[in-house]
């Protein structure tokens, strides 16, 4: 038997976590995990939209990780059920594309503007919608605790994300827009 892609279970609006329980799908937790959800296609449009082989293989390892934060997410708080985890590692890598990146772009001495070119204009909007999914996490785990490792990777992760704008917008031959105080 095929698996079907509708349930009927959540016509009423209610959804199921991993473990059984049901929530209202305005709840907290499955705002949190729709927004990391959200994040994650953003990462596929700009994998789809990098020519680098590199830069695309580090994208697809986010949209991994984005979704093994999203099941960690929806994993019931009060089961002990496993599920697979984000890990130091996964952060490190992080760091470390940053750090090659920044190596090549020039130090920042005011505020830009996210603009530039389309593709670094598209890091800046995934930066923003990877800022309101930390935001989301740090709302939820101020009424129910989430894996600190889940925080710090999305924090890294809008920082990637700010930094690869501008990488992306200097291999393109973008100009950085600064912001002009009135």
């Amino acid at each position: 038997m095929a698996f079907k892609i509708y349930t009927k279970t959540g016509d009423a609006g209610e959804t199921g976590l991993y473990g059984g329980t049901r929530l209202p799908k305005h709840h907290i937790r499955i705002e949190t995990y729709g927004t990391v959800d959200e994040l994650n296609a953003y990462v596929g449009y700009l994998c789809e939209s990098v020519a680098d082989t590199g830069v695309r293989e580090l994208l697809i390892k986010i949209q991994n990780n984005l979704f093994t934060i999203g099941g960690m997410l929806a994993l019931d708080p009060s089961k002990s059920l496993k599920v697979p985890l984000i890990v130091q590692g996964d952060i490190t890598r992080l760091e470390i594309a940053i750090d090659a990146m920044e190596e090549d772009l020039p130090p920042i001495k005011q505020f830009i503007l996210p603009s530039g070119h389309h593709i670094g204009s598209l890091a800046h909007i995934v930066r923003t919608v990877c800022r309101r999914a930390e935001r989301a996490v740090v709302a939820l785990h101020a009424q129910e605790p989430v894996d600190p490792l889940v925080l710090q990777y999305l924090n890294r992760l809008a920082d990637y994300f700010f930094v690869m704008a501008r990488y992306l917008n200097m291999l393109a031959g973008a100009t950085e827009r600064p912001w002009e105080q009135p």
